[in-house]
């Protein structure tokens, strides 16, 4: 039986803290970017960056929240889950309080999407760091 302080979930991954923010704001961007090339836009560039800083915003929010309170970067799933989670929050928020769309169904998709993206790369770097041990 593993420690579970050496598990998948709370396995850090290993990446210097900034390639990881990094990292979460490029899948952000992905996110927008795929979502708006979907629709068809016109400047599928802009109208990305349109739709990601609500969420850009929502993860550093998250960012500044695990440092803070749990005084460690957020690599791995178990310091990450709050970043997704205000990921998807404030960006929400800022989105209804810009008048743009929080239809249910974008709500389910820019969350599943962002859990898999977020959560996605942390579990597998906690899983590689585990199977590195």
């Amino acid at each position: 039986m593993t420690d579970s302080r050496s598990s998948w979930w709370r396995s850090p991954a290993r990446i210097p803290v900034a390639g990881a923010a990094v990292l979460d704001a490029v899948l952000i961007v992905v996110f927008a970017a795929v979502g708006r090339a979907s629709h068809g836009e016109s400047n599928p560039v802009l109208d990305a960056l349109g739709t990601a800083w609500p969420f850009l915003t929502g993860a550093a929010a998250g960012w500044v929240l695990v440092l803070l309170l749990r005084r460690v970067a957020p690599l791995s799933v178990a310091t990450g889950w709050p970043v997704w989670l205000l990921t998807v929050a404030v960006g929400m928020v800022l989105r209804a309080a810009t008048g743009r769309g929080v239809a249910v169904s974008f709500v389910i998709v820019a969350t599943v999407v962002l859990a898999l993206f977020l959560l996605g790369w942390r579990l597998l770097a906690g899983w590689l760091a585990t199977l590195r041990r």
